[in-house]
């Protein structure tokens, strides 16, 4: 029976080894991480871009939970009102041309112009009239909109494309990282672990919420990225790294406002995919990995100021907080495809 306040952690006795006797799903056979090897990789040439379309508006807080620092976003928008906002751009683009675009491979990407804040017709006059088929293999990137109440309005967080079915809403963003430079990732790439490894979660809204998505096979998104310690340092790093003294300890928590995520991304978004699960108990099987293939540079500073979190709260004896990261578990049959040659 699963105890949801099991203390599981890190340790030898609270470790990945043993969390399949509190969670056993951990034992399940869609487990992640798992090892990228070349050699069992499948080029899949129908998987799309993917794109992230994050409002800085939406993150709230950094905290420290006494296993990894944590940013938490707002994705408590309402899903109906976003579904109709994407069909009234969709809409306007193909009716009345306000909307300017150019082509991708599989998807359109269309930035607003101005003149569309000037429309005076209501959302629902409009709405009534369009189909939920508009919307399909379409993503939208505001660029540009000067009504403040329009921009509440358009304030969401989603990422869309590659071998997603739909929208997923962002929710929160973690690091895993190691005791040294040498290790810290949790997928392997041909034999190679990285330093760390960012995982930035989305959940698939046409579930009633986060917990609900949980539970669904298609239910979670996560887009992992690899930091690798280099010469050039990623400057945008910085933003998270200089709120890590404010954060020392478990259960530390300050607010975070204005940041958007895909500030960290690297220049290239050719990416691996599988079906796996959350790399932390309860270890549901509920995740569509986007591992991106190039990794993000960090320096040896940056890596130590991560390593120098504890993962025990103020009134406690400090211990450092490393080695944060789950063991590669077996792929058995999973297919592992690439966007990619």
């Amino acid at each position: 029976m699963i105890n949801p306040n099991y203390p599981w952690g890190y340790d030898s006795d609270n470790g990945p080894d043993q969390w399949h006797k509190n969670y056993p799903t951990a034992k399940g056979r869609h487990q992640s991480p798992i090892e990228i090897n070349n050699k069992e990789v499948h080029y899949d040439s129908s998987l799309l871009p993917w794109f992230a379309s994050y409002d800085p508006g939406a993150a709230k807080t950094i905290l420290n939970n006494g296993k990894t620092c944590r940013v938490m976003f707002d994705d408590s928008f309402d899903r109906s009102e976003q579904h109709q906002i994407y069909q009234w751009l969709h809409l306007l683009h193909k009716s009345q041309r306000i909307l300017k675009g150019r082509e991708y491979p599989g998807t359109t990407i269309y930035h607003m112009d101005a003149a569309l804040t000037r429309k005076s017709r209501k959302f629902g006059d409009v709405l009534n009239n369009f189909s939920d088929e508009l919307l399909s293999n379409c993503c939208v990137l505001i660029s540009e909109v000067k009504s403040d109440s329009l921009q509440k309005k358009l304030s969401f967080a989603v990422l869309r494309g590659g071998p997603l079915p739909g929208v997923f809403r962002l929710r929160q963003l973690h690091f895993h990282w190691g005791s040294s430079d040498d290790h810290g990732s949790e997928h392997v790439v041909n034999g190679v672990r990285y330093a760390g490894e960012l995982h930035v979660l989305h959940w698939n809204p046409k579930y009633s919420n986060y917990l609900d998505a949980r539970r669904r096979t298609d239910g979670v998104a996560v887009l992992a990225i690899f930091l690798q310690v280099g010469e050039t340092p990623k400057p945008e790093m910085k933003r998270i790294l200089e709120e890590i003294n404010a954060i020392k300890t478990k259960g530390k928590e300050v607010p975070f406002p204005n940041f958007d995520p895909s500030i960290l991304f690297p220049k290239s978004h050719d990416y691996w995919t599988y079906h796996g699960s959350f790399t932390t108990p309860p270890c549901e099987e509920c995740v569509t990995w986007i591992i991106l293939r190039e990794p993000i540079i960090v320096s040896s500073d940056q890596m130590a100021k991560l390593r120098s979190l504890s993962k025990n709260a103020e009134n406690e004896p400090d211990r450092p907080l490393v080695d944060n990261w789950r063991p590669t578990q077996p792929r058995y049959f999973r297919m592992v495809s690439a966007s990619f040659l």
